[in-house]
């Protein structure tokens, strides 16, 4: 994402800060689901890329535990302070998280888990992905959601998948395989799709 797209990301989600934790509530059990993909370990230190409002940080510390750590950014400027009053209220003092690009985060330490949860711009962005890669070890397990394009043949219902990521993200359109530069990183690399072909899920190893 160069920075005209970061500039439109953040103003798409400067509008949608305040009722995001809404919106997002009817995809929580895919939310679970994909974090179960990660197959996390107390004492593990995981990654929440994008981490938006905060809303993935409690199922992520319940993986990880006491002696784990949650890493966790976020660029927007107004779901990162939900996600700093989210850590403040449940007093979190595991979780180490900044307001950041994904082109540009420094993390204070490897991730051993990486989660991708419909951060749609960051996955189509080789800067941001070939950073945060850097950042996680050989072998760590990686978990990916978000939309997609319908089958080509199903022609116009593709206009409902592109309307759906238009509200959110810089590059809606770039939806026919939105998971892979992530897999050019893993190996045992899997898709399945959800939601009827709209949304998928997808992990791998980190290679």
């Amino acid at each position: 994402m160069d920075h005209t797209d970061n500039v439109i990301s953040i103003e798409k989600y400067r509008k949608a800060a305040a009722h995001y934790d809404a919106s997002a509530e009817y995809t929580m059990p895919l939310r679970q689901r994909t974090i179960n993909l990660l197959q996390l370990r107390p004492g593990q230190c995981v990654l929440d890329v994008g981490s938006g409002t905060g809303l993935s940080y409690e199922l992520l510390l319940k993986g990880v535990g006491e002696q784990g750590k949650l890493l966790a950014f976020e660029q927007s400027p107004e779901m990162f302070e939900q996600a700093e009053q989210r850590k403040q209220r449940a007093e979190w003092h595991h979780v180490w998280h900044t307001c950041a690009a994904g082109e540009t985060v420094q993390l204070p330490q490897l991730a051993d888990a990486v989660l991708f949860n419909y951060v749609h711009d960051v996955s189509r962005t080789p800067e941001a992905i070939a950073n945060i890669m850097r950042q996680v070890r050989p072998g760590a397990r990686v978990a990916m959601a978000g939309m997609k394009f319908f089958p080509w043949w199903t022609g116009p219902l593709n206009i409902l998948a592109w309307m759906k990521n238009r509200p959110y993200n810089a590059k809606a359109s770039d939806l026919w395989a939105p998971w892979d530069i992530v897999q050019t990183y893993c190996d045992s690399f899997r898709m399945e799709t959800t939601q009827f072909g709209m949304g998928y899920v997808a992990n791998g190893i980190r290679r």
